[in-house]
């Protein structure tokens, strides 16, 4: 029997405004392309997802495992833009697993 996937429910805070979100796991390929096609966001994610423009940058609370984990080109990209709080992230460096449930995720103005 195949095992039932649950839903993955967490926040964007957009503009001030929370929106709630359900997705299941590997609905999409990272959280860059959920934000994009779901929030309909313009000039976000310009690399495609390989962290390196951080057009994609959001603040995070409530991460879990694999997902609090900064990896690849992540730090050198944040840091480069003066960003070194680990609250701080590239949405394309974000796999939509079971770690997202519960967060908050904040879009920032690039």
């Amino acid at each position: 029997m195949e095992k039932e996937l649950k839903n993955i429910t967490f926040t964007v805070i957009e503009n001030g405004t929370q929106i709630p979100i359900s997705t299941r796991h590997g609905s999409y390929p990272n959280l860059m392309y959920l934000l994009k096609e779901e929030l309909q966001l313009e000039s976000f994610g310009e690399c495609g997802g390989v962290g390196r423009c951080a057009t994609c940058v959001i603040t995070t609370k409530g991460l879990t495992g694999a997902a609090a984990i900064k990896e690849r080109n992540e730090p050198t990209t944040l840091e480069k833009l003066g960003h070194s709080d680990e609250a701080t992230r590239l949405s394309c460096q974000i796999y939509i697993t079971p770690d997202l449930d519960g967060a908050e995720i904040t879009i920032l103005e690039i």
